[in-house]
């Protein structure tokens, strides 16, 4: 190679090495210089989070396909701290949000106990402890949230514990010239062994307690002087030193950051949210202001479509933590902050109705505002992670037919001559499928406003939230007479054609203390004789204390227990199971049982306990041949778009009972008769259909009305429903066949005339 040609090579390498050189200063001038403040803006400003997206609940339908409960989009807002700055930066932060929550009417979460107007006062009347008894008897003591916080920031000394031992200074002895002075009278002796202020045993007043938060939280204010530093010098400071921050606006940020500090530090959940449905107006005022670190975020709540059925459709709520441990246990995808159903369908129903929820990443500029978000990818499947909406769950009810009842038996109680009356139920079944057509309370209480009205309702004397037709019980008083009656027909003590003599009083035991038949001790007269058609009718005790004597306890509760009573009936929310009277319950309850007994357990009384529920599934029971089916409150479940099926109930039958025709004939001619013949025949008289039915009256207690009970089931020939109506303190049970007579009267005008579903494309059940 000649020079020439290797110089040329060179200069060519060293102008491409100058060519990368001019490249590379190039682009770091741009990049440092040119783009340097948006890059490094970037690099500090973007912050990537993983956030987890709660997907909507399925809807709650009743059996027609009308929307019982929905979603609807509301506004939230929450709080983010780390985006607020320091202390000062976010204190006035939340002040001037809190500004803007009074002005627009706002009401925001704040429990700490402490009032918020001074003088400053504890509101409740122990705000760091509660005091109970373990089972064997010993006290113990346990922190409120108020005391967990506090005892955590070192602001009380753990009331729980043992107090720490305080040394007290030695006194001083009184100089000669003190001695003189108090001899002669122109001093006091200080007294000894007086209780220091200083004691951190002693727990803080309200305000002295408001004043370490105020300085653990950095709500201090321009100017305050610094409480530490002016006892140093020996001087005497407030307790609230605020500078520029009023005590009312100082107890407000306070509250705020009290239940911030408590999630960060004692429990993370649940989240804390500031305020809930937020107005527009609200929302505007907040982003006109440009508050950092305050968020609002839209969120789906239940929204209700009817005032009805209140116990039966329940509630959704935050987790509690024995909730949050059950529902994260069973790793189906719960998270924390997830809302669950407290009550009724919505708790029973969970699995159907809760969604899916979805993970997306957001990344937020400096000022915390989200610029972006996507959602995350299934690594198994492939997937977006969005949230899937959940099924959609159609109920038995008839939202009419329930929505009838309830206003039958707000208006049918009123107009009992009973003064007493405390409640009332009224339960419609299908009698060939137990599910539930209508299941009524009353009182009853707003869904929509549980929240509000729940401090009243919960003292309501009148129990507007118990759900009486699952959860109350009565004796069934003579309702129960057909179960006695099946019993002795089916074991052979009497046949249809028996007849029985009513002699008044049951003298069998004794003739002093003898059971009376009930027209002996209304009127002193009998209903001589009877068989078990007209027993039935009339009501005879007499006859049924004979056939409940000869029969025994035994067997009665067997023939009880068969027709359901005293036991669950399997519908799919909360019921009491009841009490059958037996020796063995007696027993349990400190009472003696006597063989006597028997004649008050044949008509309903004694110990019996029964819910509304089991006397209509009874009836429904006896009426359709024996069959005993699980009484339900859910029909369908179809897919979030309502194009799948994805549950149907199918009836469920507990047990068959074998009962000859001509016994069951004999039973229900009774109960025909009660109805065409006797005390109840004014009430069903213009009715298109027959109806068999039977009255009772259960004593409570000799001071009050007893408990009126009514069953019945209609079509006579082809029964369909079975109803039971039970009106605490109502009287006879005579007096609420007018209340029954409108309620079979609409549902057999009204069958077949149902709304349908406003949504389009949409397969009913």
């Amino acid at each position: 190679m000649n020079r020439k040609q290797f110089n040329r090579r060179i200069w060519g390498v060293v102008m491409v090495l100058v060519s990368l050189l001019t490249f590379l200063c190039s682009n770091l001038y741009t990049l440092q210089y040119t783009m340097g403040a948006e890059y490094a803006t970037q690099s500090v400003a973007k912050v990537a989070e993983t956030e987890v997206v709660p997907a909507s609940r399925g809807l709650i339908l009743d059996r027609n396909g009308t929307v019982l409960v929905s979603n609807e989009v509301s506004y939230q807002v929450s709080l983010n701290t780390s985006q607020m700055g320091d202390s000062s930066e976010r204190c006035a932060n939340l002040l001037s949000l809190i500004e803007v929550a009074r002005q627009e009417g706002v009401v925001w979460a704040d429990t700490l106990s402490i009032s918020t107007t001074p003088p400053f006062t504890y509101t409740t009347d122990d705000p760091f402890f509660t005091v109970s008894t373990d089972e064997e008897g010993n006290e113990v003591k346990k922190l409120t949230k108020l005391g967990s916080l506090a005892v955590n920031m070192k602001w009380i000394n753990d009331p729980t514990k043992e107090p720490e031992p305080v040394e007290e200074p030695e006194p001083e002895e009184p100089s000669w010239w003190e001695n003189l002075m108090i001899s002669l009278g122109f001093a006091e002796e200080e007294p000894v062994n007086q209780a220091s202020e200083d004691d951190p045993n002693r727990l803080p007043t309200a305000e002295e307690l408001l004043g370490r938060m105020c300085k653990s939280f950095g709500i201090q204010g321009t100017g305050a002087v610094d409480e530490d530093e002016a006892k140093k010098e020996g001087k005497t400071v407030p307790t609230l030193n605020l500078g520029d921050m009023s005590q009312v606006d100082a107890r407000a940020v306070a509250g705020v950051l009290y239940e911030l500090y408590y999630r960060s530090k004692i429990n993370n959940w649940p989240l804390y949210v500031f305020a809930e449905d937020v107005s527009t107006n609200f929302i505007t005022s907040v982003k006109e202001h440009g508050l950092r670190g305050v968020e609002i975020e839209a969120v789906t709540v239940r929204k209700y479509n009817t005032q009805y059925a209140a116990h039966l459709l329940g509630r959704v709520a935050s987790m509690s933590p024995e909730e949050a441990d059950y529902y994260m246990g069973l790793d189906v995808g719960y998270n924390l902050n997830d809302k669950v159903g407290k009550e009724g369908a919505e708790w029973a129903f969970e699995q159907y109705l809760r969604g899916t929820s979805g993970t997306r990443t957001i990344e937020r500029n400096e000022n915390g505002k989200i610029i972006s978000s996507n959602w995350l990818t299934d690594t198994e499947t492939g997937e977006l992670m969005a949230p899937e909406p959940g099924n959609n769950v159609f109920l038995t009810i008839d939202i009419d037919l329930q929505q009838k009842v309830e206003e039958i038996l707000a208006t049918g109680v009123k107009n009992l001559e009973s003064k007493e009356v405390r409640g009332a139920a009224c339960v419609v079944l299908d009698v060939d499928t137990g599910e539930i057509l209508t299941s009524a309370s009353y009182p009853t209480f707003s869904l929509e406003n549980y929240s509000r009205d729940y401090a009243e309702n919960a003292t309501d004397p009148l129990s507007p939230l118990l759900n009486r037709a699952f959860m109350g019980l009565y004796a069934p008083g003579s309702t129960f007479k057909m179960i006695t009656a099946i019993a002795a027909l089916e074991e052979g003590l009497v046949t249809p054609n028996t007849k029985i003599r009513d002699e008044g009083k049951y003298t069998y035991w004794s003739k002093t203390n003898a059971p009376q038949c009930w027209i002996y001790r209304q009127y002193g007269s009998t209903h001589g004789l009877v068989d078990v058609t007209e027993a039935i009718e009339v009501s005879c005790n007499y006859f049924f204390y004979d056939v409940g004597r000869r029969m025994g306890i035994e067997t009665l509760d067997r023939y009880a227990e068969m027709f359901g009573l005293g036991q669950k009936t399997g519908v799919e929310l909360s019921e009491y199971p009841g009490v059958l009277a037996s020796p063995e319950y007696s027993e349990s309850v400190g009472q003696k049982w006597y063989e006597g007994n028997i004649t008050s357990v044949a008509i309903g009384q004694e110990n019996t306990q029964v819910t509304p529920i089991q006397l209509a599934n009874y009836i429904a029971t006896l009426v359709n041949g024996g069959t005993r089916y699980t009484t339900h409150l859910l029909k369908t479940v179809k897919s979030g778009d309502f194009s799948q099926v994805v549950y149907n109930y199918e009836p469920q039958v507990v047990n068959s009972i074998q009962i000859k025709e001509e016994n069951l004939d004999a039973v229900k001619e009774g109960m025909l008769d009660l109805t065409t013949e006797g005390s109840v025949a004014y009430a069903f008289a213009d009715l298109p259909f027959q109806v068999g039915a039977k009255t009772g009256s259960a004593q409570v207690s000799v001071e009050s009305q007893s408990n009126a009970v009514f069953v019945c089931f209609a079509p006579y020939d082809d029964p369909q429903v079975a109803v039971a109506l039970v009106v605490e303190r109502g009287g006879s049970g005579s007096t609420l066949g007018e209340m029954a007579a409108q309620v079979l009267t609409y549902y057999f005008t009204t069958e077949g005339n149902q709304g349908q579903l406003p949504v389009e494309n949409v397969l009913l059940p």
